[in-house]
């Protein structure tokens, strides 16, 4: 971590600690928004059609992004996965976590995820849009 925090999780007196994201995050610096990160590599090529090996590289996408504006995985404040199937969500959830502890390695994110129709590109079946803020 920084040496100065620059957000924080809330969490309402008497709630619980959610599960795997924060219910909402203060934060103070400069807005990083990275529009959504399908499981393509950097020169735009599937390697798979599993969801877990997807979510894995949308995950690597997004601390890539982050690096090259000067950002860590610890400056992320919020997260959107768009995925095409609950259910293969679900079941991939072991995988996810993993990769997510590898690439992100923390909880304190106000997350959502909603399952879509489709996405833009035909073989996605997980975007990840992310907001990031950067210490001053």
């Amino acid at each position: 971590m920084r040496d100065e925090v620059s957000h924080q999780a809330i969490l309402p007196e008497g709630w619980p600690r959610p599960k795997g994201y924060a219910n909402a995050v203060l934060a103070r610096g400069r807005i990083l928004s990275i529009a959504g990160m399908i499981g393509w590599d950097a020169e735009q090529q599937f390697h798979s059609d599993d969801f877990g090996e997807q979510a894995t590289q949308a995950l690597r996408n997004v601390a890539d992004v982050l690096r090259a504006a000067g950002g860590k995985p610890e400056d992320i404040v919020r997260m959107t996965w768009y995925v095409t199937d609950k259910r293969e969500y679900l079941a991939a959830g072991r995988q996810v976590g993993a990769a997510f502890r590898e690439l992100i390695g923390h909880y304190d994110i106000a997350m959502t995820a909603v399952e879509v129709k489709a996405l833009i590109e035909d073989r996605a079946k997980i975007e990840i849009e992310v907001t990031a803020v950067l210490p001053d």
